[in-house]
């Protein structure tokens, strides 16, 4: 049986680019701060070995390398890996709530470390 629990088939648009910085998230009654894995336009993978429900809301804060403006959104929990299989234990935040310049300032970010 795989690891990873998917809630809908694979709609990423574009591939998640590796980036390590501190995310902290809430839930309507905790916080948490841990560290990102990934990126993209669409989301965040958060590395956590106590991901939250599926479909969970939470509200993000994070830093992109480089910058001093937080970013902030809203998204949900999109899916969980619990860590066998040699995978990495967290979850997929899905952005449904992301403005215009953050969205910007993330794809900066992406089109830099992939020319790299």
């Amino acid at each position: 049986m795989s690891a990873e629990i998917q809630t809908t088939v694979e709609r990423r648009k574009t591939p998640r680019t590796p980036v390590t910085v501190r995310i902290v998230y809430e839930t309507v009654d905790a916080l948490f701060e841990e560290f990102t894995r990934n990126i993209n336009e669409g989301g965040v993978f958060i590395e956590t070995e106590s991901p939250l429900a599926l479909e969970e809301k939470v509200q993000l804060q994070f830093r992109l390398p480089g910058t001093a403006e937080p970013i902030q959104a809203k998204g949900r929990v999109a899916w969980v890996h619990s860590g066998g299989d040699a995978e990495t234990p967290g979850m997929g935040i899905e952005f449904e709530d992301l403005d215009a310049p953050a969205r910007a300032r993330i794809n900066a970010l992406i089109l830099r470390l992939r020319s790299r």
